[in-house]
C-alpha cells in the first residue's frame, strides 16, 4: 500500500512539473540502457526456413523478431491484457496506476499493477525490480524517455525480444518454436492466450514442468480476451480444450556442419542464407543414418546434392550423425580428402575423346599389362581381351583406363580435374598412373564439382552455397568438349542399377578405394548431381564395403527423395559422332596410343595448310589442305571429327572458335599429320 501511494504521490509532483520547462530537459537526459541484445545466429534456407540457431553467448535461446512477424491476434491479446491504454499514452498510464491503487485499497491486496508495456520493457532492459519505489520510479523515467525517441511499434519489438518464457527462453520467436514447433505468425488463440500469460511468471508457468498452473492461467487471459470483446465466446471455449504443451521442442539443427562451416567464416553475420532446401535435408540425413544402420559403431557417411544448372548446393550432410562420436561425427566428411577409387575414370575416357584417341566404340584391350614397374589388375583380377570402350568404362576395368591415363598423360587428368574446381592431393607430388584409380585425394565435394561439369557439357559449374554470396560465372577453361561429355553421360546412363533401384537412366559410376577404406557413388540427371560417401572417419577398412553395393544403393534412393521422376540428359551436340565400330575412321578403330596415331610417316599425310605454327584469319571459314597420303582422309580438330572420309585434298570447315586449335589429319592407312595454329 505504502508502495503505491509513494507512486502516486510522485505521479501527482510530476504532473504539476509537467509545466515546467525542467521536465521536458530532464526526461531527454535520461540516459537509456543499452537496446540492443545479443540475438542467436541462425542459418535459414532458400525459403528463409530455419535450418539451426545458436544460443547467445549466456546459452539463452533469443531468436530476433519484428512486429510484421507475430500473429496479430496475439499482439492485440497482449495489449489488451497487459496494457489497454498501450497506443494512447507517453509511457506511463497514470489512470491505470489509479486504478490499482484504488483496487488495492478494496481488497487489502494487490490485485493487478499499474505497469504499462513500456514500463515493462524499461524493466527488460535494466533487469531491474518491480517491487523497490525507486525501481518503478526509475523504470517511468525510462518509459517517458523510451515513448519520445521510438514509435509505438519499436517499443513492441523491444518486449517480443526481451520478454522471459521459461528456462533459457527469451522473445517471443523462441517461445513459439520451442513450445509449438513453430514461428510465431501463425498461432491459435490458446497458444496466444499462452504466451500472454508466461511473461508473468515465466518459471512457475513453463508448460514442459507446471502444465497445470500453466493452463489456469492461460484461461485467466481467455476469459478477458472473451469478455473484452478480443475473440469470441465459441473461439474462447474451444482454446480452453487445446492441451497445453508438456515439453519442449528442440531447436532445428540440420546441416549442423555447414552452418558451424559458415558461421566461423563470418561470426558476426547474424543470419545466414544458404542454398540449402530445408525438407530435402532433413530427407537426407535421415538417410544417411540409415545407410549406417547395421553396419557398426564406426561407420559414417556423407552425401551432397546439387543442381547443376546454377551450382547451387540443395543439401549436404557431413556425417551419419553429429553428435554421434562413436562415429566422429562431428567430422564433416564431405571436406575430408579421399582416395576416389574409380569415380575419376569418366574424366579420363573424356580426355581421350577429346584428344581423338578414343570413341565410345573403340576397341581396347584388357589384357596383363606392365608400365614400367607399376602393373595393375582389375578388381576380379580376370581380363576380358578386346572391348569397347564403352564397356570398359562401364565395366570400370583397370587396365583400359591406365593405357589411357598413360596415353592422355597424368598431370592433364590433375589439370582438367582442377579446371572443374577440384583441388587434388597427389602423395609425393608428382602424380603417375595411379591417380586413374585413386592414388590422389579428394573431397566430396571435388567430385561434385566434376560431375557437374560432366552433366553441364563439359563446363564448370562453381559449387556455392551462400545466398547472399554467389559465385562468379566468368567464362572458365572448359573441362571437357560437349561431345566428350554427352558420351560420358551416355556410357553412365547405360550402366545397370543396384538391385531393388529402377532403371531409370541415372548416369552414375561408383568407386572403392584401396583396402575397402571408401565406398563412392556419384550420379547426375538433367538437372541435379548427387554424391555419396560411405566409410569410417579416421580411414579405418571397412571390410566388404564395396562403392556398387554400399554406396549405390544411398545414391538411388537419395534422388528419390530429391524428385519423383529424373530429368532427361542434353540431347547429343551436333558434332558428335554417333556410329559403330566398323564406321569409324580405321584409327579409331582400335585403341593404338598416342604415338600410333600421331606418329609421321615417311609418305603419311602432311597438313600443308595452314602450316603447323601459322596464325590464320578465319573470318568463319577455315581452308584445310593435305599433302600427301591416301584418301580418304579425316579430319580432327582439338580430336573432334570435323571432316571425316573425304576423297578431296582439299576442305572448307566453319564452327571452329578463335585460339590455338591442334588439327589432324589421318588417312585411309592409318597414317597421320598434325599442326598446331592459332587462329584470329
Amino acid at each position: 500500500m505504502r508502495r503505491y501511494g509513494l507512486i502516486l504521490l510522485a505521479l501527482a509532483l510530476w504532473a504539476g512539473a509537467l509545466a515546467r520547462e525542467g521536465f521536458d530537459a530532464w526526461i531527454d537526459a535520461t540516459a537509456l540502457p543499452p537496446l540492443l541484445a545479443e540475438t542467436s545466429v541462425e542459418v535459414l534456407d532458400r525459403d528463409g526456413a530455419l535450418l539451426r540457431a545458436y544460443t547467445v553467448s549466456d546459452g539463452r535461446w533469443r531468436l530476433a523478431v519484428t512486429v510484421d512477424q507475430v500473429d496479430p491476434l496475439y499482439l492485440a491479446m497482449l495489449v489488451a491484457y497487459e496494457d489497454k491504454r498501450f497506443h494512447q499514452h507517453s509511457g506511463v498510464d497514470a489512470r491505470a496506476m489509479l486504478r490499482a491503487f484504488a483496487q488495492a485499497v478494496r481488497n487489502g491486496r494487490v490485485v493487478s499493477g499499474g505497469s504499462t508495456l513500456t514500463m515493462q520493457v524499461a524493466r527488460l532492459l535494466e533487469d531491474g525490480s518491480t517491487g523497490e519505489v525507486a525501481g518503478k520510479l526509475r523504470q517511468m523515467r525510462v518509459a517517458w524517455a523510451l515513448e519520445r525517441r521510438f514509435s509505438k511499434d519499436e517499443i513492441l519489438t523491444l518486449y517480443l525480444n526481451r520478454a522471459p518464457f521459461g528456462g533459457n527462453l527469451e522473445g517471443v520467436r523462441a517461445a513459439t518454436r520451442a513450445y509449438f514447433g513453430k514461428e510465431p505468425l501463425r498461432l491459435t488463440p490458446a497458444q496466444a492466450a499462452l504466451l500472454v500469460a508466461l511473461p508473468q511468471s515465466p518459471e512457475t508457468r513453463r508448460p514442459d514442468r507446471h502444465a497445470g498452473r500453466a493452463a489456469a492461467a492461460r484461461a485467466r487471459v481467455l476469459a478477458r480476451m472473451e469478455r473484452g470483446g478480443v475473440i469470441a465466446a465459441g473461439r474462447a471455449a474451444a482454446a480452453l480444450r487445446e492441451a497445453v504443451p508438456t515439453a519442449r521442442r528442440a531447436f532445428p539443427a540440420l546441416a549442423p556442419h555447414l552452418a558451424d562451416r559458415m558461421r566461423a567464416a563470418d561470426p558476426f553475420r547474424g543470419a545466414h542464407r544458404l542454398t540449402l532446401d530445408a525438407a530435402l535435408q532433413g530427407k537426407l540425413e535421415q538417410l544417411a543414418a540409415a545407410a549406417v544402420r547395421g553396419r557398426g559403431e564406426t561407420m559414417s557417411a556423407a552425401i551432397i546434392a546439387m543442381d547443376h544448372r546454377t551450382g547451387a548446393v540443395l543439401a549436404s550432410v557431413g556425417s551419419a550423425g553429429y553428435t554421434d562420436d562413436r562415429r566422429e561425427g562431428f567430422v564433416d566428411m564431405t571436406q575430408a580428402l579421399r582416395s576416389p577409387g574409380s569415380t575419376l575414370k569418366p574424366l579420363v575416357y573424356g580426355l581421350a575423346f577429346d584428344d581423338g584417341l578414343a570413341h565410345p566404340e573403340t576397341l581396347i584391350d584388357d589384357k596383363p599389362t606392365a608400365f614400367g614397374a607399376y602393373a595393375p589388375q582389375n578388381f576380379d583380377g580376370d581380363y576380358r581381351g578386346p572391348v569397347t570402350v564403352r564397356e570398359a568404362l562401364q565395366m570400370s576395368l583397370n587396365i583400359p583406363v591406365v593405357t589411357l591415363t598413360e596415353a592422355v598423360g597424368p598431370a592433364k587428368l590433375l589439370a582438367h580435374l582442377r579446371r572443374a574446381g577440384a583441388e587434388p592431393i597427389v602423395p609425393g607430388g608428382e602424380p603417375g598412373l595411379a591417380v586413374a584409380l585413386g592414388g590422389v585425394g579428394v573431397t566430396l565435394e571435388d567430385l561434385t564439382r566434376l560431375y557437374a561439369a560432366m552433366a553441364s557439357g563439359g563446363r564448370p559449374v562453381p559449387l556455392y552455397w551462400d545466398m547472399d554470396a554467389p559465385p562468379d560465372t566468368g567464362p572458365r577453361a572448359a573441362v571437357l568438349s560437349p561431345e566428350a561429355a554427352w558420351h560420358l553421360g551416355d556410357i553412365l546412363s547405360g550402366i545397370a542399377p543396384p538391385p531393388g533401384a529402377p532403371w531409370n537412366g541415372l548416369a552414375y559410376k561408383t568407386g572403392t578405394s584401396y583396402g575397402h577404406r571408401d565406398a563412392w557413388a556419384v550420379g547426375f540427371d538433367g538437372r541435379h548431381v548427387v554424391a555419396v560417401w560411405l566409410g569410417r572417419p579416421d580411414g579405418t577398412p571397412v571390410p566388404g564395403a564395396f562403392g556398387a553395393e554400399v554406396a549405390a544403393p544411398v545414391l538411388f534412393k537419395a534422388f528419390q527423395r530429391l524428385k519423383a521422376d529424373l530429368e532427361p540428359l542434353s540431347p547429343p551436340p551436333p558434332a558428335t559422332l554417333m556410329v559403330g565400330n566398323t564406321q569409324l575412321p580405321q584409327p579409331l578403330q582400335r585403341f593404338r596410343g598416342r604415338e600410333a596415331v600421331f606418329a609421321a610417316a615417311p609418305d603419311g599425310p602432311r597438313v600443308a595448310f595452314p602450316p603447323d605454327g601459322a596464325e590464320v584469319e578465319t573470318g568463319g571459314m577455315l581452308v584445310l589442305k593435305v599433302a600427301e597420303g591416301t584418301p580418304p582422309f579425316t579430319w580432327l580438330a582439338d580430336g573432334r571429327p570435323v571432316a571425316v572420309a573425304s576423297h578431296e585434298r582439299q576442305e572448307m570447315i566453319e564452327g571452329i572458335g578463335p585460339g590455338f586449335v591442334t588439327l589432324s589429319v589421318i588417312d585411309a592407312k592409318g597414317r597421320s599429320g598434325q599442326a598446331v595454329v592459332r587462329l584470329r
